[in-house]
């Protein structure tokens, strides 16, 4: 069910038949939300026993179908209006024990994130480690300064090992700053929540969000 958070973001919600376990919010990939998580967030509303919020990234914004317009809007993001969304999402699960899930672009918004107490364990897909040179701008803080300042501890990070997002180098530094990094050594980036996706490796995937669930759940 779509929703409007107090900010005005829309975001897309469902609860589980029974007693949801938890609370939990999606941040999705570059390309928004559309009927990929809509069927994602009614999946893991059923399978999870969550309340599950996911977010848009773009708000009044009309970018389209297309990668260019959207990698360059980036930029424009402001951190702290997104974790407000985040945190805004948060609250509509209505549940005291909330964890963050986050693809890609949300990916790297799940290590920025660790800097709120609000979210009691948090699993990011592929998230960059480093913001890439194109979407640098004075409003986008880097992740590892983020991690550094908050819960690192709390962060669980899935990655490929062939994701050129994510580079040898940034997978040791975010190791170094107290994330628990599982790797998947055949792996490209977005391996996991997109079937469609040429880079979708079943197995993975279904590894990946298997220990998503239980740390998110521990």
């Amino acid at each position: 069910m779509r929703i409007t958070l107090p900010s005005g973001t829309p975001a897309e919600i469902a609860s589980p038949d029974g007693a949801p376990a938890m609370g939990l919010v999606i941040a999705p990939d570059i390309f928004s939300l559309r009927p990929l998580y809509d069927d994602l967030v009614a999946r893991l509303a059923s399978e999870w026993s969550m309340t599950v919020c996911a977010v848009e990234p773009f708000p009044g914004r009309e970018l389209g179908p297309e990668i260019e317009p959207r990698f360059s809007e980036v930029a424009n993001i402001d951190d702290a209006a997104h974790l407000r969304d985040l945190l805004e999402a948060a609250e509509a699960t209505g549940a005291a024990r909330v964890g963050l899930l986050g693809f890609c672009l949300g990916g790297m918004y799940c290590h920025k994130a660790s800097r709120s107490d609000r979210f009691a364990r948090i699993a990011s897909f592929y998230g960059m480690i480093r913001v890439p040179e194109a979407w640098r701008s004075g409003t986008q803080g880097e992740p590892l300064a983020c991690l550094a300042d908050g819960h690192a501890d709390r962060v669980l990070a899935i990655i490929g090992e062939l994701d050129h997002y994510t580079p040898p180098a940034d997978i040791e530094a975010l190791e170094a700053s107290g994330v628990t990094v599982v790797r998947y050594p055949e792996a490209e980036h977005g391996f996991a929540h997109d079937p469609a996706r040429p880079a979708h490796r079943a197995d993975d995937a279904a590894d990946a969000f298997a220990r998503a669930k239980a740390w998110l759940n521990g």
